[in-house]
C-alpha cells in the first residue's frame, strides 16, 4: 500500500551539555585556564550564549564541530535519501535493498504534486502495483533481492540513521530549508531542526534558510522572501 505521510524523524542522540561544550571550546582558544577548568567555571547561560554568538558570527565554526547529533528517519523516499547522502561530513546507515526483501506491495511515497491530481495519482498507484508484481515475480523465480531491486523506483520508502556535527546541521538547514529545495527533503530537514530545537531552543535562529542568515537571496531564482543580492 502507498505510504504518503510526512517523514518520521526522531532525535536519538545529542550531548547533554551542548552549550557548555561549545563555550569551553571557544574559551579554550583565548584562556590560560585548562579546558576542564573553563567547563567547570560557569553555568551562566546568557554569558555562554553571548560568546557563542560572537564566535559563530565571526565565522569560527570549528567550535561547533564538537557537537554530534543523530536522527532516526523513516517514511522517506529513496529520492529523498539520495539527496541527503550527498551532504559531506555526515554518517549514514540505511535500510538495504540488497538484504531486506520486499514482501507484497512495498511502501512508497507519493509526491504532493501527484497526490493533488486524482487521475495521475490513480495511475501512479497502479504503476507501483505493477512494479511490485514484477519485483515479486523476480524474487519468487530465485532472483536475488540485490538484483530484483533494479526495478524498484525512487518513490520506494526507506529508513536511515543520519549523524552529523552541528556545523554541518546548520549548513544542511541553510540549504535545504530554502524554498528551492525539493518539498520532501525540505520537510524532513525542518522536522530534524524542530526536534533538536525542542531540546536546545537557542539553536532556532541558526537552523533557518540561508537567506535568513545572509539577509539576502543568492539563488538564481528567488522566492521573494528576501531581496536578491546585487552584484
Amino acid at each position: 500500500m502507498e505510504n504518503n505521510n510526512k517523514p518520521v524523524v526522531h532525535l536519538i542522540s545529542k550531548p547533554d551539555n551542548m552549550l557548555k561544550t561549545i563555550y569551553t571550546a571557544a574559551r579554550t582558544c583565548y584562556s590560560a585556564l585548562s579546558p576542564y577548568e573553563i567547563y567547570e567555571s560557569t553555568d551562566d547561560t546568557e554569558k555562554m550564549l553571548n560568546l557563542i554568538e560572537r564566535v559563530i558570527s565571526s565565522g569560527h565554526y570549528s567550535v561547533i564541530e564538537h557537537i554530534q547529533v543523530s536522527f532516526a528517519i523513516s517514511n522517506v523516499s529513496r529520492a529523498c535519501t539520495h539527496q541527503l547522502v550527498r551532504h559531506r561530513h555526515m554518517s549514514f546507515s540505511q535500510k538495504s535493498q540488497r538484504y531486506v526483501k520486499e514482501k507484497g506491495q512495498f511502501d512508497y511515497i507519493i509526491p504532493p504534486t501527484i497526490e493533488r491530481n486524482e487521475e495521475l495519482k490513480a495511475k501512479f498507484i497502479d504503476f507501483m502495483g505493477k512494479v511490485s508484481e514484477m519485483y515479486t515475480e523476480f524474487t519468487e523465480a530465485g532472483i536475488p533481492a540485490e538484483d530484483a531491486r533494479a526495478v524498484l523506483p525512487n518513490a520506494a520508502a526507506s529508513s536511515i540513521v543520519a549523524s552529523l556535527n552541528l556545523r554541518e546541521l546548520i549548513h544542511l538547514a541553510n540549504l535545504r530549508l530554502c524554498t528551492r529545495a525539493q518539498y520532501e527533503i525540505r520537510t524532513m530537514v525542518k522536522i530534524m531542526c524542530e526536534e533538536l530545537v525542542k531540546e536546545e531552543p537557542w539553536l532556532k535562529s541558526y537552523l533557518v534558510p540561508k537567506c535568513e542568515r545572509l539577509g539576502y537571496c543568492d539563488e538564481d531564482k528567488s522566492c521573494g522572501r528576501k531581496p536578491k543580492l546585487n552584484v
